[in-house]
């Protein structure tokens, strides 16, 4: 959490530099890649510690970590905008961007007194540690949890682990396939204000901050592997009603891309749990780390198809719902896909765990550390 903070902060003050000096390049280094190295560690740090403290709940436990990662956007992004406008003396654009460098210092030192306050009190547990009344050896073994543990160097050799890459892959390019337009396709398809538009897009950001919480949670019952089969096979066919029929009806059109989102969120919540049940809790931060190269890798093919269908509907002389109907049958094959490498996932063989005692003395050099 110390290296994330810094970074994190120090990513700020440079991209306050860039500003004051007008140096794009600066801004570029500093928000875009030593803070997003901050944003990375920080984002797996929390996720991979709470599931330690929470052996018998893990999916509750990084459902409520990564909802309120999506959640601090409701914070941040409104006291941004205001702390703008305090600073450059009104809400005109010239006037905000006369308060962009006194905005980025005073969030960098806001979230240097955060970040601090948070490194200082998150600890790992004991390696023996339990919740109150949870006793492990009487706990069920369910089919896709692992006794044993797994190092990040053997999981990445797994083929869980790539089976489990092209999953969030395809589940997050899906997710954006709705996110990247939501606004201007709820126009095209309805003819509604801008307004109502924007609201539409409050509406998803709350169906993806509550999917993170709500699917995560249910996965300690159904299992991660059911409730991914949910996420990619109900969203399919949710895909496949908005490409069909979602024109026809409105509340139809936001029902099914509301549920859409909610897996999308619920997919991000799943995955480190997931991977705990695979791989063992001994270096999970670190696999969840490798394997949130497919969230940045959809970060870039979900935009790039969906923009590249829609450009070439408009090509084509196309408008309202046929720009985007080919994207969502693009998005039904996605999913379908990731679906069935989901259901491929199986038990990782033995002859990936580490020995029991190494694992040991590694989580107690760990322990003296804190």
């Amino acid at each position: 959490m110390v290296a994330a903070g810094t970074c994190w902060v120090i990513g700020f003050f440079i991209a306050s530099l860039g500003i004051m000096t007008g140096q794009l390049w600066l801004v570029y280094l500093g928000y875009g890649v030593i803070g997003g190295i901050g944003l990375g560690i920080g984002y797996i740090s929390p996720v991979s510690t709470l599931m330690k403290w929470f052996p018998d709940r893990p999916g509750l436990a990084t459902g409520l970590a990564i909802m309120g990662f999506g959640g601090g956007a409701l914070i941040a992004s409104p006291m941004s905008n205001q702390l703008m406008a305090l600073f450059g003396g009104g809400s005109d654009p010239e006037h905000l961007v006369a308060g962009l460098t006194p905005t980025f210092v005073t969030l960098g030192i806001v979230y240097a007194v955060v970040i601090a306050a948070g490194a200082f009190v998150i600890r790992v547990p004991h390696p023996e540690w339990t919740p109150k009344g949870f006793d492990p050896s009487k706990v069920k073994a369910k089919p896709m949890q692992t006794k044993g543990n797994v190092s990040v160097r053997n999981a990445i050799r797994t083929p869980q682990f790539w089976l489990l890459w092209v999953v969030l892959f395809l589940n997050v390019t899906a997710g954006i396939g709705i996110l990247e337009n939501a606004a201007p396709m709820i126009q095209s398809y309805f003819g509604i204000t801008a307004a109502a538009a924007a609201g539409f897009v409050g509406l998803l950001s709350i169906g993806n901050m509550g999917g993170r919480f709500i699917w995560s949670t249910t996965s300690d019952y159904l299992g991660r592997k059911n409730n991914y089969m949910m996420y990619l096979g109900v969203g399919a066919i949710l895909y496949l009603v908005v490409a069909l029929f979602g024109g026809g009806s409105i509340f139809l059109f936001v029902l099914a891309t509301l549920i859409i989102i909610s897996f999308y969120g619920g997919g991000f919540a799943t995955i480190p749990a997931y991977l705990k049940d695979l791989f063992g809790v001994y270096q999970v931060g670190a696999i969840h780390g490798a394997l949130l190269t497919a969230w940045s890798a959809a970060g870039v093919a979900g935009p790039l198809i969906v923009n590249s269908v829609v450009e070439a509907g408009e090509a084509a002389g196309k408008e309202g719902p046929e720009l985007y109907t080919p994207g969502m049958f693009i998005m039904v094959g996605a999913l379908v896909i990731g679906f069935i490498a989901n259901v491929l996932v199986r038990p990782v063989s033995e002859k990936y765990f580490e020995r029991e005692e190494d694992v040991a003395a590694k989580q107690a050099a760990a322990l003296e550390e804190n």
